[in-house]
């Protein structure tokens, strides 16, 4: 029965010793997060207050996704190809699309 009671007390002693250890080690990091979070926000903030809005972009948002649609169906058809044989020739082909540069 003592033998019991040790282990017992043995383990427990291990778990709080654990527990604190832990707890100490994490403790930095959630610190660091919580400082890294307000230098983010105070470095966005800072950022977009030397940009201002502009009142009418240079190019609509109908033109930009159909720019985009484009590239994607660019980048589809040059993987089906490439999918359909495969060389090392076929996968080193510069793209043509223009938002590649």
């Amino acid at each position: 029965m003592e033998m019991l009671l040790i282990g017992v007390t043995m383990s427990l002693l291990g778990l709080a010793v654990s527990a604190v250890l832990f707890s100490a080690a994490t403790r930095d990091e959630r610190q660091g997060e919580a400082e890294a979070a307000t230098s983010l926000a105070v470095a966005t903030s800072e950022f977009f207050a030397e940009n201002p809005p502009l009142d009418s972009p240079p190019v609509s948002v109908e033109v930009l996704l159909m720019q985009i649609e484009r590239h994607v169906r660019a980048e589809k058809d040059a993987a089906e190809s490439f999918t359909s044989s495969p060389t090392l020739e076929a996968l080193r082909v510069p793209t043509s699309s223009p938002l590649v540069r």
